[in-house]
């Protein structure tokens, strides 16, 4: 091969990141692997460039109007907001699910009755790595996390604002992403 065919090869594999090259010295193996760089991207992604739209709830609905809501926004978890906005907690569809198979009537039965409240909700905040934030899933065994923002700050209690929402599908969008090269 001739020098000038070389180059650009060798252009896309510093770029890469799986060669370097300096002045002198010339190009050389930079001693990680593809997997470390993938690696190296999702620890520097932040949740903010990825997270999707929360779907919220007022917390004084219902069980069913919740289920329609689950339903209608096909999502795994709704939050629950207060009449300022503040994140009071969250429900899930196993939650749903628990208290529809009971007799109770769900037109009349509060979301805030089978909800966590908020200081047992896993959050992230949008300056968080995705990987960080993929941790807390797993570590917590929840499909999805609140992004929050701290807005006040009520003696020892935060008043977080909900800006988004981190998923398991969120997950795995960013891994087809990263496969089809994007």
């Amino acid at each position: 091969m001739r020098r000038a065919t070389l180059r650009p090869d060798l252009a896309v594999l510093t770029m890469a990141g799986l060669l370097e090259a300096r002045p002198r010295v010339g190009y050389f193996y930079s001693g990680k692997t593809p997997y470390m760089l993938i690696a190296e991207e999702i620890r520097h992604l932040k949740v903010i460039e990825v997270k999707s739209v929360p779907v919220v709830v007022m917390e004084d609905v219902s069980v069913y109007d919740a289920i329609v809501a689950l339903f209608t926004e096909d999502v795994g978890t709704l939050f629950i907001v207060n009449s300022d906005g503040y994140l009071e907690g969250a429900v899930s569809r196993k939650d749903l699910l628990k208290v529809a198979l009971g007799r109770g009537d769900l037109h009349k039965i509060p979301v805030q009755v089978v909800m966590t409240r908020v200081p047992n909700i896993v959050t992230v905040s949008g300056e968080e790595s995705v990987y960080e934030a993929a941790g807390k899933l797993v570590e917590h065994e929840v499909d999805a996390l609140p992004v929050v923002e701290v807005l006040a700050e009520d003696g020892d209690t935060e008043r977080l604002k909900v800006i988004g929402r981190f998923t398991k599908t969120t997950v795995a969008r960013i891994f087809v992403e990263m496969g089809e090269g994007r």
